[in-house]
């Protein structure tokens, strides 16, 4: 990733885009905070979701300990009766974010006054208090020794005095994660990409040298305004729309914490898979395959010396698509939720694509736009997109299917 790009990545992260203004809860409130915080502190988007997972399944089990309506996600403590469910979830989110941005203390604690300043005072508000910050205290130990702060040791490829590029690969150490939902990082891990010799490679390398190409005469100026419009990544790119849903009427408190619980589980554990099969598969993106269209051995490939794609590329391996694996984690645990029909209209704007709005009345359509976004800016071969999705929906419906269940 250029220094523009990730200069970019992070002003999109702090400006957040939000959909219709609606009434909010202390769990959609701490979630916008959370990625304030998240993109304060710089957080490239795999660490990003791991942020927001930590938070929401601390809120969760928080809230769960005092009305016990779900299995938790690992904690479930003992909560005095009448304890205040509001307060252990603030206090739950305040607890983590505290720790893992210290030095944000201030802002947080100004958040978190305002947030308790909302609640009743009284046991109960000093009950739920303290459940949060032990549940927090719980799960920030759960995830303590994970793997997130492991060194990045990849190895450039060179020979002996030869020059490449100084700039390293960035999470190559995200696919050894200990997972949240999955057993094992690999679990998803698809099939290898199609042979060079193939010929869907051949019409994923050709539509992609012509749709892709920052120089296209054929996509259209909707599509251009897509590809810049996605640059946006990580929970920011998702967690507008769960705030959407999470606002329709007649939502509880607790469905909200697991609602925000399994879309952030789901999406941690999509951006440990994904990276896990990146840098297994270390497949070429589309700037490097078409600036060497002649030695793929395909016939029906041309090789375009001058070739750039839309947007700038990731640091990264190629297949399979990150983007496509999150939206579509997200997708299948909003589907479970609130049906695959048609969603009240969402709306959001982007800073990198400035003038623009779009908006979705369908799940499904949200995350296929992203997916497609990829294409357009060519930065995914059409197979990654399609393959991102379905390991995506595999770990949306694991998660929603093993954890955070009703108690009957």
């Amino acid at each position: 990733m250029s220094a523009h790009a990730l200069r970019n990545c992070l002003a999109v992260l702090v400006i957040l885009l939000i959909p219709l203004v609606c009434a909010a809860d202390a769990v959609t409130e701490w979630n916008e905070k959370t990625i304030a915080a998240s993109a304060q502190a710089k957080q490239l988007p795999a660490a990003a979701s791991r942020t927001v997972a930590i938070v929401h399944t601390a809120m969760f089990d928080a809230i769960n300990s005092i009305e016990g309506r779900y299995s938790p996600y690992k904690f479930k403590i003992s909560a005095p009766s009448g304890s205040s469910p509001e307060a252990a979830g603030v206090a739950a989110a305040h607890a983590v974010l505290l720790k893992l941005f210290p030095e944000q203390k201030a802002d947080l604690d100004a958040a978190f006054a305002v947030s308790l300043a909302r609640i009743p005072d009284g046991t109960g508000k000093n009950a739920g208090i303290s459940v949060g910050e032990e549940v927090a205290a719980k799960i920030l130990a759960l995830r303590a020794s994970d793997g997130a702060d492991a060194p990045n040791t990849c190895r450039p490829v060179t020979a002996p005095g030869v020059y490449i590029s100084t700039t390293l690969p960035i999470s190559s150490q995200w696919g050894n994660l200990t997972p949240w939902v999955m057993e094992r990082s690999s679990q998803f891990r698809p099939a290898p990409p199609p042979a060079l010799t193939s010929p869907v490679w051949a019409s994923d390398y050709n539509e992609i040298k012509d749709l892709g190409s920052k120089k296209s005469t054929t996509r259209t100026p909707e599509q251009t305004d897509i590809a810049r419009f996605w640059i946006l990544a990580g929970p920011a790119s998702w967690e507008p729309i769960v705030r959407h849903l999470a606002s329709a009427p007649g939502r509880t408190l607790l469905q909200n914490a697991r609602l925000f619980a399994l879309v952030d589980l789901a999406t941690a554990d999509a951006y440990i898979a994904v990276f896990e099969a990146k840098y297994a598969f270390q497949f070429w993106r589309p700037i490097t395959a078409i600036r060497n269209g002649d030695i793929d051995g395909n016939d029906a490939t041309t090789r375009v010396p001058d070739w750039e794609p839309t947007i700038d590329t990731p640091l990264h391996p190629e297949y399979p698509c990150a983007h496509c694996i999150t939206s579509a984690a997200a997708r299948a645990v909003l589907e479970s939720e609130f049906g695959v029909g048609p969603i009240p209209v969402f709306t959001m704007t982007s800073p990198t694509a400035p003038g623009v709005t779009r908006k979705w009345t369908s799940v499904r359509d949200w995350a296929d736009e992203i997916s497609a976004a990829r294409i357009y800016g060519g930065i995914h071969y059409r197979n990654s997109t399609m393959v991102g999705q379905a390991m995506g929906k595999q770990i949306g419906e694991l998660t929603v299917q093993n954890f955070l269940k009703p108690i009957n």
